[in-house]
């Protein structure tokens, strides 16, 4: 049910235009509104209401971070960290984008779910680019994607 009690955040009468999400309200599935007003000296605005916020829905994935990059003649292999630890059971995928750094670029897609992957069939001492995002399959079937990781470039060796 809805709870007619406000809770404050931590951050009341501040000078930030920002406040953190006390651990407590990152719930997954819990819907969250939040007010706010300003205040100057005893003069205060009234409160205004954000849009209901869910943090399984609401929440920006950031990138996930590139570890390393092992080069070969025809691969790349990639480890990578995810943006944030998965609960166990979530079916966190790693959408990577690749392509061939020339003039006219044919961009590739890899699907998994594994934290270090091949990129294979790849010419010899060719500059290949890479960008990495996540995608997240959410309780509604609702499908996250994430940001996407800077490109990142390296030649495959020579054999």
């Amino acid at each position: 049910g809805f709870y007619n009690e406000w809770s404050g955040m931590g951050c009341a009468q501040t000078p930030q235009t920002q406040c953190g999400f006390p651990p407590e309200m990152s719930r997954r599935r819990w819907t969250i509104l939040l007010r706010l007003r300003a205040e100057l000296g005893p003069l205060s605005s009234p409160w205004v209401h954000t849009p209901p916020f869910v943090v399984d829905r609401n929440t920006t994935l950031g990138p996930p971070k590139v570890n390393s990059v092992s080069v070969s003649p025809d691969s790349l292999l990639i480890s990578l960290s995810p943006p944030f630890t998965p609960e166990p059971g979530e079916p966190l995928q790693y959408l990577v984008s690749y392509w061939e750094n020339s003039s006219s670029p044919t961009v590739k897609k890899l699907n998994q779910s594994k934290t270090l992957f091949q990129i294979e069939n790849l010419k010899e001492s060719t500059l290949y680019c890479f960008s990495v995002q996540v995608q997240l399959k959410i309780y509604s079937g609702h499908l996250l994607q994430g940001e996407q990781s800077a490109p990142e470039c390296h030649r495959t060796a020579l054999s």
